[in-house]
């Protein structure tokens, strides 16, 4: 009875959760509308694609250092208006301005000018984006004080949010159709981009206005909001790190994340040249809707299909298994991409998708569950709750990880030797070889780390035996 009473006071309305929802759009389709206007440097712009890969290597190292100072502020703000909801409005505005401004780029201002302007502006987007995001996701965990109520919260926002990778792809077709913008794809960001910022920043804002937060005011426990508070919150991250890393199961998780996740992000890319060099003899006007066709289906795919079997599978075959198969299944698709990325018949590689989705379609879904299972094994072997610590250190390296893999994929570029204005066919074989094994040799590594992965179901139940024992006594 009391336990009803409780859900019943915690219970969301639909509308909170939808209003959440609207924040994860928000969050997934900046990111994912910048990866595929960033094409248009090294393909219109002339960058090089060693200043294509610093272009997204710096922001990155920049945004994993920047998180945990959000963090930190946002955990200690006393505030009428509570911890979060002025960080997110604020963030949303600044996301949104500076979206809007580095992509208004002209190629007549030389490469040079414009590597400076947009590096310069695309800091503070991601500096806008850590002041959202961080206070963001730390508001969905606060919604609700009920554990099941929370994981409906988060489903719903995963659901909305998934959308941002089914649309984003077909901002490829509009970059270059002529139709659109006879100028060229650069006239194409520098307008799709006020289009992108202006509903991308009301989807951020409506968490700040309709989540309901209470006043912080009275926290006197929270630290004080200061530079030597500030700083010291920094190098604890990394004191954490340390910690995290002394757990096997934990590193494991970890290691096996960066190499599958950032050897898929090194090739990501690659996704549009290959199709519009290789299968359509460098003429982004007929490759038409195919880039956009790899990304939207495979993400429909991810959603509708991947993550249900593997949840299910998980539970028959036990997570260690299920991870194990479902990245074997990836080997695959990236086996058939090399056969099936034919000239002239595109609609072959669609062939693949469905086995290559398994592999990053999966991974967090069963990366996050393993994650929970080592917090259970860290407060039985340290005595403390630490999922907070987990996370930000998880999330750490992914953020590293896909700092290098940008900067590893110019550096690649490079070494093939792929020229905008000039393609050759070494380029793009180059390319079709990274593109193919790169994640293979990821995928296996991967394989070869979790292989004495042990935290087993009966583990697992025995753990949260030996923790509840532990409490009443």
């Amino acid at each position: 009875m009391e336990d009803s009473k409780m859900m019943t006071k915690n219970k969301v309305s639909a509308g909170q959760k939808i209003a959440f929802g609207f924040g994860m759009l928000a969050n997934q389709m900046f990111p994912a509308a910048l990866g595929v206007f960033i094409i248009v440097l090294v393909q219109d712009l002339g960058f090089a694609a060693i200043l294509w890969g610093i272009i997204q290597f710096v922001p990155r190292i920049f945004d994993a250092i920047t998180d945990p100072i959000m963090g930190f502020i946002s955990d200690n703000t006393k505030s009428k208006w509570g911890r979060r909801r002025q960080y997110v409005f604020i963030g949303a505005l600044i996301m949104g301005l500076a979206y809007v401004a580095m992509w208004q780029l002209h190629k007549d201002d030389g490469v040079v000018y414009n590597f400076i302007y947009f590096l310069s502006w695309s800091l503070l987007f991601y500096l806008g984006l850590t002041i959202f995001s961080v206070p963001y996701v730390a508001m969905g965990y606060e919604i609700s004080e009920d554990f099941h109520e929370r994981t409906e919260i988060m489903a719903v926002a995963q659901f909305i949010g998934q959308w941002a990778w089914v649309i984003a792809p077909w901002f490829w077709v509009i970059l270059y159709d002529p139709a659109w913008f006879p100028d060229g794809a650069d006239q194409g960001v520098r307008e799709l981009s006020i289009w992108v910022a202006i509903p991308c920043t009301i989807f951020a804002l409506i968490p700040a206005l309709f989540i309901k937060s209470k006043s912080t005011l009275d926290r006197s426990e929270f630290l004080p909001i200061s530079a030597q508070h500030i700083l010291r919150s920094v190098r604890g991250i990394f004191a954490s790190a340390f910690e995290a890393f002394k757990i096997p199961q934990f590193r494991q998780i970890a290691g096996a994340t960066f190499l599958i996740f950032n050897s898929f992000n090194v090739i990501a890319a690659y996704t549009f040249l290959i199709i519009v060099h290789y299968l359509f003899n460098s003429d982004p006007a007929s490759a038409g809707n195919w880039p956009a066709m790899h990304g939207s289906v495979g993400a429909l795919i991810t959603t509708f299909l991947v993550i249900p079997i593997i949840t299910k599978m998980s539970k028959v075959l036990g997570k260690k298994k299920a991870f194990i198969v479902s990245q074997l299944i990836s080997i695959i698709g990236y086996v058939l991409f090399w056969f099936l990325f034919v000239p002239g018949k595109p609609y072959l590689f669609l062939i693949a998708l469905p086995f290559h989705s398994f592999g990053i379609g999966s991974l967090f879904t069963i990366m996050m569950s393993m994650t929970a299972d080592v917090c259970d094994l860290d407060e039985l072997q340290t005595g403390k709750r630490r999922e907070g610590v987990l996370g930000a250190v998880y999330w750490w390296m992914v953020k590293l990880g896909f700092g290098i893999a940008a900067l590893l994929g110019g550096f690649i570029l490079s070494v093939v030797g792929f020229d905008a204005e000039n393609v050759t066919e070494s380029a793009v074989t180059g390319m079709r070889l990274f593109y193919t094994f790169l994640p293979i040799a990821g995928v296996i590594g991967a394989i070869l780390i979790m292989r004495n992965y042990d935290i087993t179901e009966e583990k697992a139940q025995q753990i949260k035996t030996q923790l509840a024992e532990r409490k009443k006594n």
